[in-house]
């Protein structure tokens, strides 16, 4: 699932792109996709010949604002969303195209688990304030204060997207690793010098995962069709069994907040 970084780095290449741009037209192929979201396709249609403001990312969700309006888009599990597609023909895979007088966005998910709605700013602001403080503006008195007031394991407190949001399993296993800090620990359990470590690994992590364009483990591409690099950097994420790339003891691998969990028994006592 895209996380943070993918997200991001999505949202900073068409912004650059489509910032100010008129949509000319919505071209629908799956419109069961619309449905379920309970999107309907006057509604979405009525956007046409509006301008494109600016774009916006809390945690996973990336929005597209217009005058009065927000278009906002979950990836979900395998979705994509390409600048200027030479494949926007309607195929099983593509939702939608947005027609810019700038440019094409095609919106495509294999296994359909993205969404899309439509809403009006004072809505947007009542469903962003239901996210958490977005991991890529959390300050470290704010971690210290999420963590010290839970007793809940920690990657089940990183994950939880109503009080810190945009990581997934992906950023959680590295992070965790990194900060050299089990993820059965509780959160209260930690000590300020920890919770610091985790914090400084946190902002260096996330930033140098935008500074590679994400992560590809399966279907993630960026806006140009194009893999992120930053998988080839990926410590422990998906490598259980292995040496561990410090003290040489084979990683393991466990369910936590019902996600497989890949960590050190050593470096993560």
């Amino acid at each position: 699932m895209p996380e943070l970084p993918e997200v991001e780095t999505i949202k900073r290449d068409l912004e650059k792109i489509l910032t100010g741009a008129i949509l000319k037209k919505i071209i629908p192929y799956n419109l069961r996709f619309l449905e379920k979201n309970n999107l309907s396709l006057q509604e979405f249609k009525s956007l046409e010949g509006e301008r494109l403001n600016s774009f916006l990312r809390k945690g996973k969700f990336l929005a597209l604002l217009f005058k009065e309006r927000a278009l906002i888009l979950h990836l979900g599990l395998t979705g994509s969303l390409l600048l200027n597609s030479k494949n926007s023909s309607p195929s099983p895979h593509n939702i939608f195209s947005l027609i810019f007088d700038q440019g094409e966005l095609l919106f495509r998910d294999p296994r359909k688990f993205g969404k899309v709605f439509l809403l009006s700013m004072d809505d947007l602001s009542t469903f962003l304030n239901h996210l958490g403080v977005d991991a890529l503006e959390l300050t470290f008195e704010e971690l210290k204060k999420i963590l010290q007031g839970h007793r809940g394991r920690v990657k089940n407190l990183l994950l939880n997207q109503r009080i810190i949001a945009g990581l997934g399993n992906i950023y959680t296993d590295e992070l965790l690793f990194r900060a050299k800090i089990s993820p059965f620990r509780r959160g209260m359990e930690l000590s300020e010098e920890e919770i610091y470590r985790l914090y400084q690994e946190m902002q260096s992590l996330l930033a140098e995962a935008i500074a590679l364009r994400g992560s590809s483990i399966r279907d993630y591409v960026d806006s140009e069709g194009k893999k992120g690099r930053f998988q080839e950097k990926h410590l422990v994420y998906g490598k259980s069994g292995t040496p561990c790339p410090i003290c040489q003891t084979i990683l393991k691998r466990t369910i936590i907040a019902q996600r497989g969990t890949t960590y050190c028994p050593n470096c993560q006592k």
